[in-house]
């Protein structure tokens, strides 16, 4: 009988069970076991089987997780919501990112912060990995698809860093993996991060139909980034130059890696982003990533 493949819920649930049956590690985070097992991407099992539930103190949770790892366990942390990261970010970033460089120990942690937008008010919404780039001896992921989340995993156990998960809600249905769409001589390139690029392939799908050839070059490993010689020659050959697509604000990874590009290719790189506002809780306050019209808009506004 042929294997039904998994989507990226059920393969981030499957992982989750392995590291705790077969790796001995450790999963910690607020309302785990409540309704919905977070989002459905836990198993059922309980703190006897390595399940931590902690209380509703985001400050002080980041605490509970670091100084468990530091006990070489490794540990999966849980943020439901990326906003959360603001009142969780310090001592992940200034002792479990530093440990190893300043003392030689190593705080072997596996964050996986969760975005979603919608009627979720002000402080909860929307991807904030940029929180995290700046720092040293971290590194950022943004995996969504099944085979991206395996070799994320994969990658963290293989060593001892601190890793980042920047996960989204929006893809946990998804299947299939996201390849590139490349062009020897394109008009634009886009390289999309996060839940951007379900979009950035539709935008490229419906441009090409009015004749604007658009790459798309995913970005999945934010941090270190590397981008593939293939994407440096789309952007090397493109007439009009390409943008970096994100869920987070502009004023971060989005700037810092259309810097890099445009250093690197001597081409002008744009970033697409959250509009600078606040969201609220209902649907006309919302601040959402760019969809397919807006990024469409993006790019025919740099073509013009």
């Amino acid at each position: 009988m042929e294997k039904i493949p998994l989507n990226l819920r059920d393969t981030i649930k499957k992982i989750v069970k392995d590291h705790l049956d077969i790796e001995n590690g450790l999963v910690m985070g607020q309302c785990l076991t409540a309704v919905g097992w977070v989002g459905g991407t836990l198993p059922e099992i309980y703190e006897d089987g390595g399940m931590v539930e902690l209380p509703m103190a985001d400050v002080s949770n980041g605490g509970f997780a670091v100084g468990a790892a530091l006990s070489g366990r490794k540990i999966i942390y849980v943020i439901r919501y990326q906003g959360f990261n603001w009142f969780n970010a310090p001592i992940i970033i200034n002792y479990a990112c530093k440990s190893k460089e300043i003392w030689g120990r190593p705080c072997p942690l596996f964050v996986r912060s969760i975005a979603m937008e919608g009627g979720i008010g002000p402080v909860a919404g929307s991807s904030h990995h940029s929180i995290y780039y700046r720092m040293p001896g971290i590194k950022i992921y943004s995996p969504m698809t099944p085979s991206e989340y395996k070799l994320t995993y994969d990658d963290f156990m293989k060593g001892d860093d601190v890793f980042y998960v920047s996960e989204h809600r929006g893809s946990y249905d998804n299947f299939e993996d996201l390849i590139d769409i490349h062009f020897d001589d394109p008009h634009y390139v886009l390289f999309p991060i996060s839940i951007t690029r379900f979009n950035a392939i539709k935008a490229s799908k419906e441009l090409i139909k009015i004749g604007i050839k658009v790459s798309v070059c995913h970005i999945f490993i934010i941090k270190p980034f590397l981008p593939s010689e293939a994407s440096l020659d789309n952007l090397s050959n493109a007439t009009y130059g390409g943008c970096v697509v994100d869920d987070d604000y502009p004023d971060g990874i989005a700037k810092s890696l259309a810097n890099d590009l445009s250093n690197i290719t001597g081409k002008r790189v744009e970033a697409l982003g959250l509009e600078d506002k606040t969201a609220g809780f209902a649907k006309e306050v919302d601040n959402m990533p760019p969809d397919t019209n807006k990024i469409i808009a993006k790019v025919r506004s740099a073509i013009n």
